[in-house]
């Protein structure tokens, strides 16, 4: 019988889409009936006992995890990947006289958005890039949240008994276009094929969780670094506030917000460009790993982003 899983992953493994969970220095394959993490969260026959630690693995097929390519570890969504926004006050404040989208007031309770799923990609895929659509792509290194349980009006008090685990996100985010679309976020922040998740989900009892550092670097220059702990919003606040008469569900993906230091609010800005390696780092969750690459998102559009002055 093998110790509970700690870290699952989804993954291509010789054509097939394969969901696993690493084991000392192995990548342990479930049956290949299970294709997402969902299956395993949504209780798929014979899954219960993987996440309970009772499931024997002896016989599971066993590869080195050099020979996957992972994915990103939800690839099949219900809804909306959800999202938070100013979620550290330091993040806050450094916007103060750049954005036209909000007043300088601190909100008294957690900015909630969403993303298409469109935008999710794997945790070493390239990020797209088109600089048609955008002249202002930005980074912000998340901590993200996979629930496990389903709820309504969740009290804060049991909120993290909803929480499965945990793994990381880029929210890269498209300044120019947030403004230009009345100063929402949706718009920003869904460009296909922009968002890195994983690289794996690590369940939440085997993290420390206000001791996760998160770390962003753009071409080996560190961007952004805070703890968790400093997050204005905590998580059992913000499972509490979005679940509030909305119920979530197993596989549901919420991003927690980002710290200071994202590109647009330094002086002078700096701003994503084509050949840029981004890597986004949290304690005990491992990386993303990432080249911005230009690709043809434009099409045969006719819509003109002017380049503003500035930031």
């Amino acid at each position: 019988m093998m110790r509970r899983a700690m870290r699952f992953f989804r993954a291509e493994h010789q054509g097939r889409v394969r969901v696993g969970v690493i084991h000392e220095d192995r990548a342990v394959l479930l049956p290949e009936y299970v294709t997402d993490l969902v299956d395993v969260l949504q209780g798929l026959p014979d899954t219960l006992g993987l996440v309970t630690g009772t499931l024997d693995l002896r016989d599971a097929e066993r590869v080195q995890p050099e020979r996957l390519h992972l994915l990103s570890p939800i690839g099949r969504f219900r809804r909306d990947v959800l999202c938070t926004g100013w979620n550290y006050w330091d993040h806050f404040e450094e916007g103060r006289g750049r954005r036209s989208d909000a007043s300088d007031k601190r909100p008294d309770a957690p900015a909630f958005f969403t993303k298409s799923p469109d935008v999710v990609i794997g945790p070493y895929d390239p990020i797209a890039f088109d600089p048609r659509l955008s002249h202002k792509w930005d980074y912000e290194a998340e901590l993200v949240v996979i629930i496990g349980k389903a709820g309504r009006s969740i009290p804060a008090s049991s909120a993290m008994d909803h929480v499965f685990g945990y793994c990381l996100a880029n929210d890269v985010s498209a300044r120019d276009l947030q403004r230009r679309h009345g100063g929402q976020w949706l718009k920003g922040k869904t460009i296909d094929g922009t968002m890195p998740l994983g690289p794996h989900v690590v369940v939440r009892d085997e993290v420390d969780l206000p001791q996760v550092r998160l770390e962003c670097f753009v071409n080996g220059d560190k961007r952004q670094d805070a703890l968790v702990a400093q997050m204005a919003f905590p998580l059992p606040e913000l499972i509490a506030e979005l679940s509030f008469g909305m119920t979530l569900r197993p596989g549901d993906v919420l991003l927690t917000g980002t710290p200071a230091g994202v590109g647009q609010s330094r002086t002078p800005p700096l701003y994503l460009k084509a050949g840029d390696a981004v890597v986004v780092r949290g304690t005990g969750l491992g990386e993303l790993r990432n080249i911005v690459t230009q690709m043809d998102l434009y099409g045969e559009s006719a819509i003109v982003i002017p380049e503003e002055a500035g930031g």
